[in-house]
């Protein structure tokens, strides 16, 4: 397992919103901060994962909410080894 920390990628925030239906997050994203390498196609559409985070506390413009890249993938190690696990299994 890898111990490399990865950078944070923000590409926007927002703010918590009530209202009479509930409660929801309001965001904006920078489009422009989004790296191309985390951006995928799916049946000719293009996708990226995001995290939308509360934060401990609003910034010097009410922001309370986060938005940055889904920069996980999973171990190239750890793959290789469910590939290469027997697939005979009894059941």
């Amino acid at each position: 397992m890898s111990t490399e920390k990865k950078e944070t990628i923000y590409c926007g925030s927002g703010k918590k919103v009530s209202t009479q239906y509930g409660d929801f997050r309001a965001i904006t994203l920078n489009l422009s901060d989004l790296p191309a390498e985390h951006i995928f196609e799916y049946n000719g559409k293009k996708y990226i994962k995001l995290n939308v985070n509360d934060k401990k506390q609003a910034d010097n413009y009410g922001k309370d909410v986060s938005v940055s890249v889904n920069t996980w993938k999973p171990d190239a190690e750890k793959k290789q080894v469910e590939e290469a696990a027997p697939s005979d299994l009894p059941f």
